[in-house]
């Protein structure tokens, strides 16, 4: 059996996820006064944040510290990327293997039940409203992007300047008269202030549109755009230095068995872990399980790595590493005090019980 199974994919326009739906489910004379229900099994979605940085050079950048005093202006054109921050969420996948049908005897006091759409239960007689994952907020956030859009501000006398070195200080000379402008404006010295704040709030955003093109021709633009990558996994066991996928500075995300990046890996070791159990424990075990039966997840430690440094590090509960019990019929059989059951549907176990 292998030990895992990834998924992986490329958000590149972070669509949105919608909120998880659950369903009411009626035990009722219909279906034999019967819920099915499925027990999850851990997926660990690990979201990796990628930012495409764009470098474009100004037209006049060699004299960009000569006019402007600015040191570190992008001399060439060329795209890297940033691995920024890598997050892990538990995500519950419903279990064919355990999959259950619990009928109530018609006088049991469990008329109803809320199941997500995948069919994991979620509470037992008690109204439930899931949660936002933190995956669905992941999602929700649109992509991040601080394009700058360059205006032309090539003026009749920029033009007609000559030289390059001629041009560099044309454009300088409008940067800081269009500075010496807005601070007139500010200060109430201009010939002719503009009538009202909103013409004046206008006059000012189209001055510092202009200085901000202009200067842009001696510093370069610099264009950053986050994207997010997914990796999906299901462990059945301990990991070692398993590659969840490659990152290149020139690439960016590459597969895992693209020699062109740095592996991104995982640890992941049980540290806490239900005693294996034999054919014969495990069957007599299976068959004495009875009403509701739910999960007691185990534990896992985690730590992704690139270059030996830590980018995550963390803990997880694993469906695959705990064990089933059951909740006995009798709970749900007191007519004038229903127990109220609460689960946690990514992991099967237990959240709150309500007598």
């Amino acid at each position: 059996m292998k030990n895992l199974i990834i998924i992986a994919s490329l958000l590149l326009t972070a669509p949105i996820m919608a909120q998880t739906k659950v369903v009411k489910k009626n035990a009722v004379k219909a279906n034999n006064f019967g819920i099915t229900y499925s027990l999850p099994k851990t997926s660990l979605v690990i979201d990796a944040e990628v930012t495409k940085v764009t470098c474009k050079s100004g037209h006049y950048y060699k004299y960009a510290e000569k006019y402007l005093g600015v040191k570190d202006a992008v001399t060439e054109d060329k795209v890297y990327y940033e691995l920024g921050k890598i997050s892990l969420i538990n995500k519950g996948l419903p279990d064919a293997d355990n999959t259950y049908v619990v009928e109530f005897k018609p006088g049991t006091v469990a008329p109803y039940a809320y199941l997500t759409e995948e069919g994991l239960l979620c509470s037992i007689n008690a109204e439930y409203t899931p949660e936002e994952s933190e995956l669905e907020v992941i999602k929700k956030k649109k992509p991040v992007s601080d394009k700058v859009e360059d205006a032309s501000v090539f003026s009749e006398e920029l033009l007609m300047a000559g030289s390059t070195a001629k041009q560099a200080e044309v454009a300088a000379k409008q940067i800081y008269r269009i500075r010496e402008s807005r601070m007139n404006i500010l200060t109430g010295e201009a010939d002719n202030l503009p009538p009202d704040g909103e013409a004046m709030k206008l006059v000012i955003q189209q001055l510092e549109a202009q200085e901000k093109a202009l200067t842009n021709l001696f510093t370069g633009i610099l264009t950053k755009e986050t994207e997010h990558y997914e990796v999906n996994i299901i462990p059945n066991d301990d990991l070692e230095k398993e590659v969840l996928f490659r990152f290149s500075n020139q690439l960016g995300i590459v597969d895992a068995d693209d020699l062109g990046g740095v592996p991104v890996y995982m640890n992941l070791k049980a540290i806490e872990r239900a005693p294996a159990l034999d054919p014969k424990e495990a069957e007599k075990k299976e068959k004495a399980l009875k009403g509701i039966v739910y999960n007691i997840p185990g534990k896992a430690s985690i730590e992704i790595l690139m270059n030996n440094k830590s980018l995550y590090k963390g803990e997880a509960q694993i469906a695959q590493f705990g064990s089933r019990e059951g909740l006995a019929p009798v709970m749900f059989e007191d007519k004038k005090a229903p127990v109220k059951v609460f689960f946690y549907p990514e992991t099967g176990a237990i959240k709150q019980i309500i007598q």
